[in-house]
């Protein structure tokens, strides 16, 4: 049964970012989120969820060819949707985490009748999991609300069993020249939609802040090979391994 447990979190981030959801179209009936990444394609975000529709899919096959159970955490789950989709592969076990307490408590809802899918409404820090180690880690669409990329895949790893994987996806990564232009882009989009302090709470990071870890890109939107075959997904898909894996 999926269950919820409880933790204190920064109350300005979840009012702030609850609203601004709100005014996006962001926020999704029961029976919508029981049946993401599709939805009618009549919606306001119907294209945005089509490449999170493939962007997942790759994530599922992949992790599904490991052909064993995997303990698989997801960080900044938000409604639960993906968490939903990784635990219909057999043999996972699947925890979802999140800040937000209003989409963590949908997520518990609309998906309590799965046995294998927990939600924790919890700050991730390693010590949320001391006996806990996970075979997969996902941050789907969700890394940019952490600071420091650095630190967080530091104190994700300790998370991670000897063979285990983190995954990125469905975030934007930018050259060391495009940081600034992309963080005033922010701000100016914040500021028209009348949300100035979110960008207090949305950050731009860069592949060079991953040069210290190990890790593969899966999937590079900026190669020559997908600009051709013009796919629609524009994230980069990372994959980051303890470096004595």
């Amino acid at each position: 049964m999926t269950t919820l447990h409880h933790h204190i979190i920064p109350a300005d981030f979840e009012m702030i970012y609850t609203r601004l959801r709100q005014k996006e179209g962001r926020v999704y009936t029961d029976e919508e989120v029981a049946q993401l990444p599709v939805i009618a394609a009549i919606h306001t975000h119907y294209q945005e969820w089509l490449v999170r529709k493939a962007s997942s899919q790759k994530l599922i096959d992949h992790l599904k060819k490991k052909n064993k159970p995997l303990d698989i955490l997801e960080i900044g789950c938000g409604n639960g949707w993906l968490s939903h989709r990784l635990s219909a592969i057999p043999g996972s076990k699947v925890i979802g985490t999140d800040i937000n307490f209003t989409e963590i408590q949908q997520a518990a809802s609309v998906f309590q009748h799965i046995p294998n899918l927990h939600f924790i409404y919890v700050q991730i820090e390693p010590e949320v999991f001391k006996e806990k180690k996970f075979d997969k880690i996902v941050f789907a669409a969700s890394i940019q609300y952490f600071a420091s990329l650095r630190e967080t895949i530091k104190s994700t790893l300790e998370l991670l069993k000897p063979d285990g994987e983190i995954h990125i996806i469905d975030s934007p990564f930018y050259s060391l020249t495009e940081l600034l232009a992309a963080n005033q882009r922010s701000r100016h989009y914040y500021e028209s939609v009348g949300f100035p302090e979110m960008a207090d709470f949305y950050f731009h990071h860069s592949l060079d802040d991953l040069k210290n870890y190990y890790y593969k890109i899966l999937y590079d939107p900026n190669s020559l090979l997908n600009k051709l075959l013009r796919n629609k997904t524009p994230f980069h898909w990372i994959c980051i391994q303890p470096k004595d894996n």
